[in-house]
């Protein structure tokens, strides 16, 4: 049984096989001869409000030939106070998997261990392992290889998003920049697993220059609603306008994971200028979990 909790899952085999599965099913969709979940069910358990995701793993479980069940936690005993190794338990004898968007990232890992079924991580707030693997296989469709090349993020970058580009530099050999203000840089234990390929800078202009692509997620992320006068004060300048990417290499990619505030962590004009490929990397949500899922089932 394969689970999808943390990129650091992943083999280097097991990633470039992702990455060609997802351009198969791209290519081939919606003429599926194969159905690799036919006749399951598979369990979406939010916790976490989503459009991306859930519609993405919705469809994509339909198109595998699955079923979906969006579980609400406002819907199940969860949200009364049922314990997640309960729940689990009940669900792993009922349904054939489980793709799961919560807060507390314990708690995919406690529902995989008890429930024995393939688990997939669809966002913690430690880390969103769905949505580096589309942008890796987004940055790949568009330019080749991202092995060598470099990233740079900008922002608040002590997030979920954040945290898996630095795993993810660390397993598949690219560069990260993140540029932010100190306190919301990532972790030094999270560095670390950059193995040496992370920098962090509190200058946007330094951080950028020479990048392949420029990434930003929200300023606010989920249940951090309280913090935002703070947030916009600390982060306003952490943005990706036309001028910060000018100083990036000159085929290099703005991206964002949406949604966006436009006029806040990205200009409203450079995001429409690049907007093709922003939206696509909102489509290939959809390729690249269903690719997830077809590996974790074979």
């Amino acid at each position: 049984m394969k689970n999808l909790i943390t990129l650091e899952d992943l083999s280097k085999e097991d990633f470039d096989a992702i990455m060609a599965s997802t351009a198969e099913l791209k290519a081939e969709r919606p003429l599926h001869q194969n159905k690799p979940l036919d006749g399951q069910t598979w369990a979406l358990i939010f916790s976490k409000s989503s459009t991306r995701t859930r519609v993405s793993f919705e469809v994509g479980v339909s198109e595998l030939g699955g079923r979906p069940m969006f579980l609400s936690s406002r819907d199940i005993q969860l949200g009364r106070g049922e314990l997640i190794k309960d729940t689990a338990r009940v669900l792993g004898r009922m349904v054939h998997g489980a793709i799961i968007r919560t807060h507390d990232h314990n708690e995919v890992i406690e529902f995989a261990g008890y429930s024995g079924i393939p688990t997939v991580n669809a966002l913690t707030d430690y880390e969103h392992p769905c949505q580096i693997l589309t942008d890796i296989f987004t940055y790949q469709e568009k330019r080749g290889s991202i092995q060598d090349r470099t990233v740079t993020f900008i922002g608040d970058a002590a997030c979920n998003v954040c945290n898996s580009w630095v795993i993810a530099a660390g397993l598949f050999g690219f560069n990260l920049n993140v540029a932010a203000p100190v306190k919301y840089q990532p972790l030094p234990e999270i560095i670390e697993k950059g193995n040496g390929r992370v920098k962090c800078f509190t200058d946007c202009r330094e951080a950028a220059e020479g990048s392949d692509v420029l990434y930003s997620d929200v300023w606010v992320s989920m249940g951090k609603e309280e913090e935002t006068a703070e947030r916009i004060a600390d982060l306003t300048g952490y943005q990706i306008n036309n001028e910060l990417v000018s100083l990036a290499n000159p085929d290099a990619m703005v991206m964002h994971c949406l949604p966006a505030y436009r006029g806040m962590e990205i200009e409203e004009e450079t995001l429409e200028e690049h907007s093709e490929t922003i939206f696509t990397q909102a489509e290939n949500r959809l390729h690249t979990q269903k690719a997830i899922m077809k590996w974790m089932v074979s």
